[in-house]
């Protein structure tokens, strides 16, 4: 057994060891929420919001995106994505495993594990998992086009710069209910930008770039990555389809 003074040089060591590693990370993240971290902006529903959200599908050809059967990308080079965005389905990939979500029956989806079909005990965990890349991964992707979504409400709000911008709540569905977005756009009403107050961010107003776009081959205009701090999420390969 260790002496007395042994241990505690030992705890004092681990102790010090601990004090290295963490204090670092609560000093940035201390700097990171008193320079970043805002309150929700409270703004106005109605008339005005509503034709705000508008100018923004129109600036992205939103009847295309509408039109767009089938949409194809991949979410940081992790997530790979086939949606048949009129049949109700999205192939999801990752690792070895490819889950064919049925967005009209989800627990019939398909799981498969290296090309073979798996009906294991972990179904629905595949299942689920899928479900909830496809809702976060999905979303980089055409959260524009989402603003009307049943269970959203639209603010218009006036920044500090004297713009309008729209702040979208989303009271229902996806994975976190309850996320905000305050939608920042240019003169012609395309998005620049948007701030998030979001449950997954431990800070409020946190801000990703909507400024890298391609107009598909569906006409549908789509962002190609994000800037968000020093991350760059990066959509791959975007597709647009109409099919025949």
């Amino acid at each position: 057994m260790p002496k007395p003074l042994q241990t505690k040089r030992i705890l004092k060591i681990i102790g010090g060891i601990i004090v290295f590693f963490t204090l670092p990370t609560l000093l940035f993240f201390g700097f990171m929420y008193l320079k970043y971290d805002e309150d929700l902006p409270t703004g106005l529903q109605g008339k005005q919001a509503d034709e705000l959200a508008r100018t923004m599908l129109e600036a992205l050809n939103h009847e295309a995106y509408l039109n767009t059967d089938y949409l194809e990308w991949t979410f940081k080079g992790i997530h790979h994505y086939k949606w048949y965005k009129t049949d109700h389905t999205c192939e999801v990939s990752w690792d070895d495993m490819t889950v064919i979500l049925d967005f009209d029956n989800i627990k019939s989806s398909k799981v498969f594990a290296a090309q073979q079909e798996y009906n294991g005990n972990e179904r629905q965990t595949y299942i689920q998992k899928a479900n909830d890349y496809f809702n976060n991964d999905s979303f980089w992707l055409v959260a524009p086009y989402k603003v009307f979504d049943k269970g959203t409400e639209r603010r218009l709000v006036q920044t500090e710069a004297g713009k309008n911008a729209l702040l979208v709540t989303y009271t229902s569905g996806g994975t976190t209910p309850g996320d905000s977005y305050l939608w920042h756009l240019d003169d012609s009403g395309q998005p620049k930008s948007f701030q998030m107050w979001v449950k997954i961010l431990p800070i409020d107003g946190l801000e990703a770039s909507w400024d890298q776009w391609t107009t598909t081959d569906s006409g549908a205009v789509l962002p190609t990555t994000h800037k968000f701090f020093v991350f760059d999420l990066d959509m791959g390969d975007v597709k647009g389809l109409t099919l025949p």
